[in-house]
C-alpha cells in the first residue's frame, strides 16, 4: 500500500514523501515502515500503540482512530501533522 507522510518526517525517509509499505492491517504497515525507517513510528504512535493527538491518519479518505484495521494493497494511507491554535 501507499504511506503518505508530512514533510516533517522527511528526515526519516530521505526525503521521500511516498512509500510504498506492505501489510495486511494498518498497525501492521506502521511496523513494516518502521522497519524500513527505524524511529518514525514513535513520532505518530505512543508506547500504548494509539494515534499521537498531534497526529491525523487517514485511510484513503477516511480519518481513522484505530490502528488494527485491515487494509488492502490499493490503499492509500495519509499521516497527518494535526493543526492546533489559539
Amino acid at each position: 500500500m501507499k504511506v503518505r507522510l508530512p514533510g516533517l518526517l522527511n528526515s526519516y525517509t530521505n526525503g521521500m514523501n511516498e512509500i510504498n509499505i506492505v501489510g495486511k492491517t494498518i498497525e501492521e504497515v506502521l511496523k513494516n515502515l518502521d522497519i524500513q525507517f527505524p524511529g518514525i513510528k514513535f513520532r505518530f504512535i505512543d508506547e500504548q500503540d494509539h494515534i499521537r493527538k498531534h497526529m491525523n491518519i487517514f485511510l484513503n479518505n477516511t480519518q481513522v482512530e484505530e490502528i488494527s484495521i485491515t487494509v488492502k494493497d490499493q490503499d492509500e494511507l495519509f499521516i497527518i501533522q494535526a493543526l492546533s491554535g489559539g
